[in-house]
Formats: C-alpha cells, structure tokens, sequence
C-alpha cells in the first residue's frame, strides 16, 4: 500500500510514521512550502489596528509563529489585545496557540465552513472587524464571506506559499519507481493551493493522477475535485475527511479498503 504525503516538510512526520507503523509505503512529496514575509510598515498599521479588533483567526501553525513574532515586533503585547476572540482552524494551530497562553475557538471541520459555523459567529455582538493571520492565496472564501457580512477584514499576509523546488525532483524519482506499487495510490489534498500544484506537477502523468484516491479536507475542496472530474472526463477518486489527524486519515483509508 502506497501514501503519497504532500503535507508541508515540518507537518508531515506524524503522518508518515502513523502510516509506516500500519505497513503503508510512504512517499514524502510536499506540495506547500511556508516562507514568512519580512515585516514592513503595512503589517505595522495592521498590528495597530488589532486594539479594536473582536476576532483574530489563525489559519496554521506558522501563522502562530510568525503572527507572534510580528506582534512583539509591532510593540503591542497579548496583554493589551486580550478583549480579542482566537479562531484556529485546527487542533495543531490551537496547540500553538496555547503555548503562548492564548485559547481559541476550533471547528469541529477544519475548513473555512467549519470556522464560519461556529457559534461564536452569532453569538458575539457588535462583530465589526476581524482579522486573518494567514497565508498568500489562503482563506478568500472564508474573507469574502465576511465581508459579505458587512465585517471590516484586516488582512494579515504573513508569509508566501509555493511548491518547494525540490519536490520536481521527488516526483521524478517516483515516477522512475512507481511501477514497484500496486494502483491505487492514497494521498490527502488538504488546500486548493496542493491540488493546483498537484496537477502542475503530474501534468505529463496522467496515469498517476488517476490512479490515486485523494481524501480531501472539506466539503468545497471535495465539490472541487468533483468539478475538476466532470470538466476533465478524468478518473479522480476522492473521499472527503474533516480534519488531518493521522489517525483520522489511517481509518478512512482501512474503511475505504474494505469497499474494493
């Protein structure tokens, strides 16, 4: 059995050592590398901006990391935005957050739609300004939505996303040995970001791309996916999951198994 991990280098053990200790080959072959954006003076009037802000949300841990480090560099203290509300989108992004004694509202899916259900969106009155400590690329359905609201967004652009150059040459040497593993292939899509570069990746190997069986995180990402197969005629197998826990992913592919 074959898990092909596309999630980013610093998150990616847990699940491959899951996997490997249940008999999976793993192949690691990230599809997203985070790089902090140096801090400049937009960030600064955005930081400044938080003393009347009701919610900050944190998209992944390295938007913990460094929305933390800015924060101390822009000369405000938790101290003094402690009236905000904290949404992390997961269970790893809450985990950081509590290491610097912040506690933080959590979806139940760890999506967009997930963090936009959660009760804390009709139950805070006066919602005027929210703030996303985020990604380039990451969260616009979630922005749009509230500003469909009528919600001021303060738009935290902490650091870039991109395919790391290395991974080109990973997928070649799977692509030299893939012949080595019997179809179908398991891989986990956890953004529209790691589709887009998926298939730029594997444009000249369609053969792989179908052989695969994506669970994929979240509802929109799954009817993508599905958009994708009806437009293209391709054959993309795909599951939805709602969050990226090891274990999680380990038993949707044990349940799915027992189907073929």
């Amino acid at each position: 059995m074959l898990f092909i991990n596309t999630r980013p280098i610093d998150r990616a053990q847990p699940l491959t050592e899951c996997l490997r200790q249940s008999g999976f080959d793993v192949v690691d072959l990230p599809l997203l590398e985070l790089t902090p954006r140096p801090y400049n003076n937009i960030l600064q009037q955005l930081y400044l901006q938080l003393l009347s802000t009701q919610i900050i949300v944190v998209v992944s841990p390295t938007a913990v990391q460094v929305g933390m480090q800015y924060l101390q560099q822009s000369g405000l203290s938790l101290l003094q935005i402690q009236h905000i509300q904290w949404i992390a989108v997961g269970k790893k992004t809450a985990q950081r957050l509590s290491d610097y004694g912040v506690e933080s509202h959590v979806p139940m899916v760890e999506t967009s739609e997930g963090m936009l259900n959660l009760p804390l969106f009709n139950t805070l009155k006066d919602l005027k300004k929210i703030a996303f400590w985020r990604g380039e690329g990451g969260r616009q359905f979630m922005m749009q939505q509230c500003q469909d609201r009528h919600i001021d967004v303060l738009n935290f652009v902490l650091y870039d996303r991109a395919c790391p150059p290395e991974t080109h040459q990973r997928f070649l040497d799977f692509v030299a040995r893939v012949d080595q593993f019997e179809p179908p292939y398991w891989s986990c899509i956890s953004s529209e970001a790691s589709w887009n570069n998926w298939l730029v990746l594997t444009r000249d190997h369609q053969e792989i791309v179908s052989a695969c069986h994506y669970l994929v995180l979240g509802e929109r990402l799954y009817q993508l996916l599905r958009h994708d197969k009806n437009a293209t005629q391709a054959c993309l197998n795909s599951t939805k999951i709602l969050n990226l826990e090891p274990e999680t992913i380990l038993q949707t592919i044990v349940q799915l198994q027992r189907k073929l």
